[in-house]
């Protein structure tokens, strides 16, 4: 044959020249040598026709080869699929190698199968089975070939079994399910076709084993499909799964309106949080992987229709806009309330003499005592003579008491201070401009030095008992300036803080849409709805109710700050010295709050993971940090914290909220040095309110304990001077220490989750006691508030049940996680967290209220008559 070649190949070409010639002759000679080499050592090369679901044993060796040859009909209309399965006997020096040739794909495979895992192991598997990839047809029916190649390089024979079958259930239906075993040397996948109607449909794999690990995944019809542990992750969209996984499918994203689900079973349980095999002493060492076959259950049901997602978003606004239309009848009826009241209430133009009249009091402008009328102070009530404040102070033990006692009355009003009559005639512009300075409304020229105004507010701060009037001495419009601060600081936070998590958040969606690894984001697979680019639509839209509410708030606290603008303006006497002083400005920072909240947390809900979390609990902190300010500044609106202080503080929360993220699992060290300084910051912070802020850190500060300690401990048995806050303070200290002791000792993975427990607890330990002090003074809680802190009550109950649902968890492993998931319950939309969303908003709205209301029956009673506490 070769001479032959050779000799048709010397005719055809012409010899230009002896050269050529012997080069030609020289070629052949060397080719009739080779090739009697290489005829020598030939294999024997065997062809059978072979059938399905016969086994085929035959042995294997290094000078034989077997080809098997199938065919079988493909029809266009009718799917079916073919398995290959082997199956090698132990003991063989050399592996064996299967190629399967196809029409349109080549598929080999060695046995034993080497799968690696974690380190480089390796797990042999001497047992294969691979369906061949079915590429689709273009006529109605046509009869295909493909060959079974068997060879190695084994001088020992190698006995084998090769059987070939048809896989009767290839393709899934609709809502039928179907059961199938797998393990890592013998994947599984099956074809779904997308029916007419039905653009997005989500494939559900379930099994009652929690191990082995496998891996889901959802591949378009092309070959190779990719069906083993070390490329299942090539292409398509794939997750991790122990007993639950689901995957929503798109009509759009497949332009043969069909596609595999492939299941593979993975080496080892490492990626599903299960436990890790030992390290094998020589590297190349080969592991029994032992039986890892998983019995799996796979259906696809139709997703929600486009319907579904109207309804949601009409339920969502429906909701919210509610409270729009509430809001707007309760102020269109308060407004024809003070519409009624205006005819009882004193000109502005009215003379001091007639507003006296009216008000009762005598021509000297005194008014008369009685224990239910109340004082007040000259200069609009922000000015005490020092003659007042000791007086006061004096006599303050006489005419405060609690339940049961006659201090429940107004306190009388003392003779020597009947003449500090009300001038309600003042408007707001004859205040000097001095005053508008600076942070205090006291008169530098009252006092002699600084020493003298520094000893003045010992003497009003270290009372044993405070009211409002005390701390309530600085300039008005200072003070809201001073508190639009934290409204202004908090939209610059929100600007800042928002814009690379919106950016963040978005490259995490387009990593996730380009690369398909679901398990990046931690969704509720069971019930996270696509819109567009978003894979959870669902869980952004439950957000909207923080931005709604939030706004409202804010119009809320416009609409009041105006009104009483407009009463400062007209010199109401309720506006200028009754009732808690009003500012606004960490109103309108807990609004924003609220409404970045509800942003953050909709970022969050792009892909949530533990990367991104605290874009979720940063303005959580935030809020429980205004929350407690508010309550604090209600009753002593000169002393409370500045902005920059008060965010301050916040930005260390947050600081160690990341690092206990980051670091805290299992960090022994971190969680002492947390646990230090929660204590060291609890007392710190409880002496401060203590003394009022009258109190030095220095270095004098242990002298000065010492002393306290045996002059009022050792030397005489003397109980605290302020009894009341005392316990509040032994209260708090009880709460943080118990908590820091439970995160010192139980060390919860969830950290950021403990860190907004902490401060949810002290905020409602405040509320708690400042609700029954409110109480024990002799004041009330009017029905609106009344009906808020209700309705707020059991809202927040009904928020953190469906909270602690659990759906999914970033505390685990992402296959962990999916074994929470859950269907939706709410409109086939909404799962138990968006539900959390709404009633948790909802919650925070009346908490907001309830603090913005709780005091409006004090708005007619005289700062002085109103217990700071």
């Amino acid at each position: 044959m070769v001479l032959r070649s050779c000799w048709k190949s010397r005719h055809k070409t012409s010899c230009r020249g002896p050269a050529p010639c012997w080069v030609l002759l020289w070629f052949c000679v060397t080719q009739f040598v080779l090739g009697g080499g290489a005829l020598g050592e030939t294999k024997n090369v065997v062809q059978k026709d072979a059938e399905f679901d016969i086994t085929y044993n035959d042995t294997v060796t290094s000078e034989n080869q077997t080809i098997y040859a199938f065919n079988h009909t493909v029809s266009r209309n009718k799917s079916e699929g073919v398995r290959v399965t082997v199956d090698v006997s132990q003991g063989f020096e050399s592996p064996i190698l299967f190629v399967v040739r196809q029409k349109q794909a080549v598929l080999s495979f060695q046995i034993p199968l080497i799968l690696r895992g974690l380190y480089q192991r390796k797990y042999p598997y001497n047992h294969v089975g691979r369906t061949l990839c079915q590429p689709p047809t273009r006529v109605a029916s046509e009869t295909q070939y493909f060959f079974v190649d068997v060879s190695t390089l084994s001088t020992q024979g190698t006995n084998y079994q090769l059987r070939v079958s048809r896989v009767e259930s290839f393709t899934l239906h609709t809502d039928k399910k179907f059961s199938f075993t797998a393990s890592p040397s013998q994947p599984q996948y099956f074809k779904y076709v997308f029916p007419d109607g039905v653009d997005t449909v989500i494939v559900k794999v379930n099994s009652d084993m929690t191990f082995p690990c496998s891996v889901m995944s959802i591949q378009d019809i092309q070959c190779p499909v990719y069906d083993l542990d070390n490329n299942v992750a090539f292409i398509g969209m794939y997750q991790t799964m122990t007993k639950k996984g689901a995957i929503t499918v798109q009509r759009k994203d497949f332009p043969s309106n069909s596609f595999y689900v492939v299941v593979v079973v993975k080496t080892e349980d490492e990626a599903c949080g299960g436990p890790l095999r030992f390290y094998p002493l020589r590297p190349d060492e080969l592991i029994d992987a032992g039986n890892r076959s998983k019995i799996i259950d796979v259906i696809v049901t139709p997703a929600i229709k486009s319907e579904v997602y109207v309804m949601g978003m009409l339920f969502c606004l429906g909701i919210f806009l509610s409270f729009y239309l509430l809001t707007l009848l309760m102020a269109c009826v308060e407004n024809k309330r003070m519409k009624k009241s205006e005819v009882f209430q004193i000109p502005a133009d009215m003379s001091p003499a007639e507003t006296a009249s009216l008000l009762g009091k005598n021509g000297d402008g005194q008014t008369p005592a009685s224990p239910y009328e109340y004082g007040s102070f000259a200069d609009n009530g922000s000015t005490l003579s020092s003659e007042a404040i000791t007086d006061s102070a004096t006599s303050t033990d006489n005419n405060y008491g609690y339940v049961g006692q006659e201090p429940f009355k107004r306190r009388p009003i003392l003779n020597h201070l009947h003449h500090l009559a009300i001038r309600i005639d003042r408007s707001l512009d004859s205040v000097g401009r001095s005053r508008h300075e600076s942070l205090s409304s006291v008169e530098e020229d009252d006092y002699d030095t600084l020493d003298d105004i520094n000893s003045d507010k010992n003497i009003v701060r270290t009372k044993k008992f405070l009211y409002v009037a005390d701390l309530s001495r600085k300039d008005k419009r200072i003070l809201s300036k001073k508190y639009q601060i934290y409204f202004w600081n908090i939209a610059t936070i929100a600007v800042f803080y928002a814009l690379p998590v919106v950016q963040l958040v978005i490259t995490y969606q387009t990593v996730v849409n380009v690369t398909g690894n679901q398990d990046i984001c931690y969704y509720n697979f069971l019930c996270a709805h696509p819109l567009g680019a978003l894979s959870a639509f669902n869980n952004i839209l439950s957000n909207l109710g923080y931005v709604l509410l939030g706004l409202l708030f804010l119009l809320i606290i416009l609409k009041r700050d105006i009104v009483h603008q407009r009463a400062l303006v007209r010199n109401d006497i309720n506006a200028l010295e009754c009732g808690i002083p009003k500012h606004f400005g960490l109103y309108y920072a807990m609004g924003t709050a609220l409404m970045m909240e509800g942003l953050l947390s909709a970022c969050y809900h792009v892909c949530p993971n533990y990367t991104n979390f605290q874009f979720d609990t940063s303005f959580m902190y935030m809020i429980a940090g205004l929350c407690m300010l508010k309550l604090y500044q209600k009753r002593h609106p000169d002393i409370n914290a500045s902005a920059y202080t008060a965010y301050a503080c916040l930005a260390g929360v947050i600081f160690f909220s990341v690092l206990g993220v980051v670091f805290g699992k299992g960090n022994n060290v971190f969680w002492i040095i947390f646990s230090v300084i929660h204590i060291l910051a609890t007392m710190l912070l409880s002496t401060q309110l203590y003394y009022m802020g009258r109190w030095r850190l220095d270095s004098g500060i242990l002298r000065r304990m010492v002393h306290i300690i045996y002059t009022d401990s050792i030397r005489q048995c003397s109980g605290p001077m302020y009894i009341d806050r005392m316990v509040l303070l032994v209260m708090g200290n009880i709460v943080n220490w118990s908590l820091a002791a439970y995160g010192l000792l139980e060390r919860p993975n969830d950290f950021a989750s403990y860190l907004l427990a902490i401060a949810i607890c002290n905020l409602l330990l405040y509320f708690a006691f400042y609700i029954i002090m409110k109480l024990r003074s002799g004041e009330r809680i009017q029905c609106l508030a009344l009906v808020c802190i209700l309705f707020t009550a059991v809202v927040w109950g009904l928020a953190l049940y469906f909270f602690f649902q659990g759906l999914s968890t970033w505390q685990k492993t992402p296959a962990e996680s999916r074994e929470h998931n859950r269907d939706c319950i709410l409109l086939s939309f909404f799962d138990d967290h968006d539900i959390w969303h709404f009633l948790s908003s909802i919650a925070m709205f009346g908490s907001f209220l309830v603090l913005m209301t709780m005091d409006d029956d004090l708005d007619t009673v005289q700062r002085d008559k109103i217990f700071a506490f």
